[in-house]
């Protein structure tokens, strides 16, 4: 053999053998990156949020630093069934919910820590096209909801204020809380169940609203953590910083209003710009407080029911 060929075939062999220990060598380096991450995460205090305003202290405090140097960390779903499942298989310790999801997980063997109730609502609305205006007007009609949550229950007293029979009224379960309102946005069900900002949406598309769940006097909007994930020291303070970050976010939103958030809102809740001026301006945020036993006394009944 020539021997520039030979110089060639030589170069070549090990410039392949440097590209292998190139290869070797940044798939080890990845390799190290992905358990450092997973070792953070695992770390981390996790918390299962929907994009919905009752997670709204949550989201200002985690884009503006509230929760300081602890590793507070927001998964972000779209369905509280999704929720259930990280909380139950310890993807993540805490989540936004209600009261009826949680003492369901409870009863299930699932223990929960209440660290603060939340101020979710949640609004009927019928479609515009049916020409629904009364509760009674929903015989043999399908409403949108949840199993096991705060709209199944609130489906059940449609139902028995109204005295539509049982079988009358026909709970649709769409788990999916943006699913749920184009279903009714593009009339493909004749009312839905919805919270914040989803029923801001509804009115302003122009559909009726119903029920308000404000009116029955009750608070089943909660942030729920499991019991077994809070003894150890760290997750302590996980949690105190949680609670620290989530009364100033509280405060914030009280001097500053949301629209001062708007850039959050929009990220978070999926909506436009300008829907975010139409958001109620009711719409308060308060400190960590306790729900109440008559409310989970409430849910505990209707799921033994």
């Amino acid at each position: 053999m020539p021997t520039n060929r030979l110089m060639c075939l030589l170069m070549a062999l090990l410039l392949l053998a440097g590209c292998g220990q190139s290869y070797k060598e940044k798939r080890e380096e990845t390799r190290k990156k992905q358990v450092q991450l997973l070792r953070e995460d695992s770390a981390a205090l996790k918390i299962a949020v929907m994009p919905t305003m009752d997670c709204l202290p949550l989201f200002v405090a985690s884009e503006r630093g509230l929760f300081g140097t602890a590793d507070v960390r927001l998964k972000l779903f779209t369905a509280h069934m999704d929720c259930d499942t990280a909380i139950v298989g310890g993807s993540v310790q805490g989540m936004v919910s209600d009261l009826v999801r949680c003492e369901r997980l409870i009863e299930k063997g699932t223990p929960l820590t209440y660290v603060t109730a939340t101020n979710a609502y949640w609004q009927l609305y019928t479609n515009r096209t049916a020409r629904i205006k009364t509760l009674k007007q929903l015989d043999d009609k399908m409403v949108a909801m949840t199993r096991y949550s705060v709209t199944d229950m609130l489906a059940d007293r449609v139902r028995d204020s109204a005295k539509i029979d049982f079988e009358r009224l026909f709970k649709i379960q769409v788990n999916d809380v943006t699913i749920r309102l184009k279903m009714l946005l593009n009339s493909e069900i004749d009312a839905a169940l919805l919270t914040e900002p989803q029923a801001t949406q509804a009115r302003l598309a122009r559909h009726v609203q119903l029920l308000d769940s404000r009116r029955l006097k009750q608070t089943m909007g909660v942030v729920a953590f499991r019991e077994k994930d809070l003894s150890a020291k760290k997750r302590q303070q996980q949690l105190e910083a949680f609670k620290k970050g989530y009364n100033m976010a509280c405060d914030s939103l009280t001097t500053l209003g949301i629209a001062h958030y708007r850039d959050i809102v929009v990220k978070y809740c999926r909506l436009k710009d300008s829907q975010v001026d139409s958001l109620p301006r009711d719409l308060k945020f308060r400190h960590i407080e306790q729900p109440s036993q008559a409310d989970i006394e409430y849910a505990r009944k209707w799921l033994k029911q």
